[in-house]
């Protein structure tokens, strides 16, 4: 018995070539169709707005170049050591999408993107949050420059844009030596949708939800200049994207079993999977040297479910997949059903959720044809010196 899964098989033929020659566990990236990828994203948006991909799914110098020549107009960042790293490399400008209530963090990174060249965005959804990036601006002698965070559904983070207290923050901010950019949203809860018309659903709604709230602040005389979106789903499977100015994707540079779930890709546009080895067999299982330290333990974004276990494993030859049905730290256990792959052979695994596995990698081998080239996760371990 095998996997019940949708779509055609992955053929190891033609994708991830040379990865039974790694050296595993190993997480592998087709290089191929890492750039049709990225080349398929900026002609999706097709000019329609400014890309400005968010790199915490690569953590990679290297894949952001590839992003940045393609035609994206900056990145996106997480964490303030993350985005560290980037403005360091020259690759800007960076939105960092995450709130920073620590004034000395705000002025170093307002320091280090002045000192690089590199325009740095920040974010805010309360007073508290304001507070400290004034403190954080006068500390360094630099206006940092702001979006206001609306949450559009997930219930995270971000102003509720029908209160009052958002429309209050937004003027508090218009009113201070900040800059105001505008709006930002993330509406990742398409992560948990039924399919690709449930996505375009949460997207309908978030277009309504920001130019609604866009509309009550300029009718306050509260200029918006920029709305920016992001997630993948809801740009895949887009609601068109008028009145949008920046999209801030990231997983779409490498998918995974979510994407897969979700009806927005094919296995064939998967670029992300981890290379094993079957190191020993029993009567159920074949124990593969890829547990919960590289493939993680994640069963989804956000918490959804990429569906049952911890991916697929890919055997060449077979048009099916096995299923990774537990994980220790450092063991797979993928359930054979009576077709046991040989001891010391290699298996390809897809994993539920890119994002978390290149982040638990020092590097990602890429695969060409005929190459193979080793790029560093260089965010992953970075640091912002206050």
């Amino acid at each position: 018995m095998t996997m019940n899964y949708q779509g055609d098989p992955l053929d190891l033929e033609r994708h991830f070539v040379g990865f039974t020659e790694a050296a595993t566990p190993r997480v592998v990236v087709d290089a191929r169709v890492l750039d049709a990828n990225i080349a398929a994203m900026q002609d999706r948006v097709g000019g329609a707005a400014a890309l400005h991909p968010h790199i915490k799914t690569h953590k990679s110098i290297a894949i952001a170049r590839r992003q940045i020549a393609a035609g994206a107009s900056g990145i996106t960042a997480s964490r303030p050591n993350e985005a560290a790293v980037f403005i360091r490399a020259g690759i800007g400008p960076v939105t960092i999408a995450y709130p920073l209530v620590e004034p000395r963090q705000v002025a170093a990174l307002l320091r280090l993107g002045a000192e690089h060249g590199i325009g740095l965005r920040l974010i805010c959804d309360s007073e508290e949050g304001l507070d400290s990036l004034v403190a954080g601006s006068r500390m360094a002698g630099i206006p940092a420059s702001v979006f206001l965070k609306v949450d559009v559904g997930l219930g995270r983070v971000g102003v509720d844009p029908q209160s009052q207290r958002g429309v209050a923050l937004a003027e508090r901010i218009a009113g201070c030596e900040l800059e105001l950019l505008g709006l930002i949203s993330h509406a990742g809860q398409a992560y948990g949708a039924d399919g690709r018309d449930g996505i375009e659903k949460i997207a309908r709604q978030e277009l309504a939800i920001l130019h609604g709230f866009r509309d009550r602040l300029t009718a306050g005389g509260i200029a918006v200049p920029i709305i920016s979106i992001g997630s993948t789903p809801t740009i895949c499977a887009h609601a068109g994207f008028e009145g949008i100015a920046e999209l801030r994707p990231g997983n779409y540079v490498f998918f995974d079993l979510t994407a897969i779930r979700l009806g927005i890709a094919h296995r064939s546009d998967l670029s992300l999977a981890v290379a094993a080895t079957v190191i020993a067999c029993n009567d159920t299982h074949a124990i593969i040297d890829a547990g919960s330290k590289t493939l993680s333990s994640d069963l989804g974004p956000h918490g959804t479910r990429a569906g049952k276990g911890y991916g697929e494993a890919w055997v060449v030859g077979r048009d099916a997949p096995l299923p990774v049905d537990r994980l220790s730290e450092e063991h797979g256990f993928v359930a054979h059903a009576g077709m046991r792959p040989a001891i010391g052979s290699k298996l390809l695994v897809l994993p539920n959720h890119a994002c978390p596995v290149a982040n638990l990698a020092a590097s990602l081998l890429l695969l060409g044809d005929r190459t193979t080239e080793e790029v560093r996760v260089d965010a992953r371990n970075g640091e912002l010196h206050l």
